[in-house]
């Protein structure tokens, strides 16, 4: 662990007093400094709260919204919702696994791609539909995957959202 982000996570830690019971609250806080709970942190945390990291592993991966692994980039998020699967999430899921080279729940070698599927996003009226990082694309057609990640495409979209 580099010295910034050991030096970042005792930081966090000082604001607890070492119970067990704040594990989770501990683990959002670390994740929201790191995007992730890396393998440094689940051992200092382990130690400070004086637990098994295995303890750790298991809360971890029992709640959805906690990351052992770093997030690319570009987070990109397909809707499965109802709605957004009615009108072919399925293939739009399929064409950017195609396009960014990774499959549901990866992180492309060069940190650049993440992709993950939820159940909905919330923006049924605009299905089928898919965010990346904050940015919700909706109405989403093949041709429009294909320039969202392939900028020379017909289309025009940019992943930054000005296109």
């Amino acid at each position: 662990m580099e010295e910034l982000e050991e030096q970042l996570l005792r930081e966090v830690l000082s604001f607890y007093r070492g119970k067990k019971n704040e594990l989770i609250p501990i683990l959002l806080e670390v994740q929201g400094n790191f995007s992730y709970l890396p393998e440094d942190a689940i051992q200092l945390i382990a130690s400070f709260l004086n637990i098994a990291e295995g303890e750790i592993y298991s809360v971890a991966s029992f709640y959805a919204q906690f990351r052992l692994l770093p997030l690319g980039r570009q987070c990109v998020t397909v809707c499965r919702g109802t709605a957004c699967h009615i009108r072919g999430s399925h293939q739009i899921l399929q064409e950017i696994e195609k396009a960014v080279g990774v499959k549901e729940g990866e992180t492309s070698s060069d940190m650049e791609y993440t992709l993950e599927t939820v159940a909905c996003i919330g923006c049924c009226a605009l299905a089928p539909c898919l965010r990346i990082n904050n940015n919700v694309h909706g109405e989403m057609t093949l041709e429009k995957v294909r320039g969202l990640f392939n900028p020379e495409s017909s289309s025009g979209l940019s992943l930054d959202g000005r296109g």
